[in-house]
């Protein structure tokens, strides 16, 4: 069984990001379908896809909730630091604040997983 941690980084600002941001949610659940592990993480200027895909009316609104189950969680610091973590706070996004107020990483290599970035 394969563990992957697909870590959305992509910004909201470009259609090269709403893709990359696509991608990570679709590879998520391949990996799920194919009954391997995966978990997602929004982090840097990644965090803004939490607001924007909690949105019912946006394209991947639904494609969010489908893989709402492997979200692990948004990234504390750069949620304050993006201006989303009010947003966030209201979602059901946990914030990851293990390290120095953000997700650790090194806690996912450590438990096995493949780190993967978008």
């Amino acid at each position: 069984m394969s563990k992957a941690a697909l870590i959305i980084l992509a910004d909201t600002d470009t259609l090269e990001g709403l893709g990359r941001a696509v991608n990570a949610l679709t590879t998520a659940k391949d990996f799920r379908d194919a009954g391997d592990e995966a978990l997602i993480v929004f982090d840097g200027a990644g965090t803004k896809w939490v607001p924007e895909l909690s949105d019912p009316e946006h394209d991947y609104h639904q494609l969010f909730e489908d893989t709402q189950q492997l979200v692990e969680g948004a990234c504390g610091y750069c949620s304050s630091a993006f201006g989303v973590r009010e947003q966030v706070e209201q979602s059901p996004v946990a914030l990851l604040e293990e390290y120095e107020g953000h997700p650790s990483l090194r806690r996912l290599v450590s438990e096995g997983y493949e780190v993967v970035t978008f």
